[in-house]
């Protein structure tokens, strides 16, 4: 099996119990228009324009000073990502990219992506803090955070009012880097050009979440990742806060197996 680089909190598969329970408002960062997030165009398979980042954002040992907000629930390096059905972790596309829910959104249907780059002191204070607690050992000061907020977005071919509300938030002090991933509501798992149910979003090749260094080895697959059971995680955490899934990504941890990574405790 092949090597995984990332550092992950806690036990992998720490799941389906959690000491927190998280409403929408302790769980997802502030977003929308208020907050000064930019909507991608309603556009099925659609992205975000080039956004180059204030601060350089370190994933595997590499920099990357530019990303896109993809609506099929991915944030990726250097290029957009245009594909609706997930393939399996390692990729071969060699793309570097976060999927928070990689799945076939239509957000004509329904529903907003949105983002924001920001280092609004408020931001950057939750950013912190949150990161501080789930690594005690370290003394981290976020200087940069992205927000992408897929809100209450619909799947391709939907005949149904099923509806996803997830969101990805990445955070450096300009050498360390995270992620940390927020589900609050997941209704379906696939567009109907993956295969799924038009009337329940459900069935055919669900949802991946995870993310891939493009290097077609180093990987990680949140549990449950292209299965059915995916619909489930907003029941599942590595931080003991139900929903969310957080990740330290900026180097590279030798020997460890992808589905048995380093963990930090």
């Amino acid at each position: 099996m092949e090597t995984i680089s990332v550092f992950l909190l806690l036990a992998v598969g720490s799941t389906l119990t959690s000491p927190t329970d998280a409403s929408k408002e302790s769980l997802m960062y502030p977003y929308g228009t208020a907050q000064g997030d930019t909507k991608n165009p309603k556009s099925d398979d659609g992205t975000s324009t080039k956004i180059i980042t204030a601060v350089p954002f370190s994933f595997y040992g590499k920099k990357y000073s530019s990303l896109y907000v993809n609506n099929n629930g991915v944030v990726s390096f250097g290029v957009n990502v245009s594909q609706y059905t997930p393939d399996p972790f390692p990729l071969d596309l060699g793309s570097p990219f976060v999927a928070p829910y990689w799945g076939d959104v239509d957000n004509t249907r329904g529903g907003d992506v949105l983002w924001r780059q920001t280092q609004d002191s408020a931001v950057l204070s939750r950013c912190t803090a949150d990161i501080n607690q789930y690594f005690p050992e370290m003394s981290f000061t976020a200087v940069w955070a992205l927000v992408a907020t897929w809100d209450r977005v619909a799947y391709f071919g939907s005949a149904s009012k099923k509806t996803n509300t997830f969101q990805a938030v990445l955070t450096t002090n300009n050498e360390i880097a995270f992620i940390i991933l927020n589900y609050v509501d997941i209704q379906w798992t696939t567009g109907i050009a993956s295969g799924g149910h038009p009337r329940t979003g459900l069935g055919g090749t669900p949802a991946q979440a995870g993310f891939d260094s493009g290097d077609k080895k180093n990987f990680y697959n949140i549990p449950a990742s292209r299965t059915p059971s995916v619909l489930n995680i907003t029941q599942t955490t590595n931080v003991q806060f139900t929903g969310r899934w957080v990740f330290q990504v900026d180097e590279i941890v030798i020997g460890d197996t992808t589905e048995k990574s380093k963990c930090l405790e």
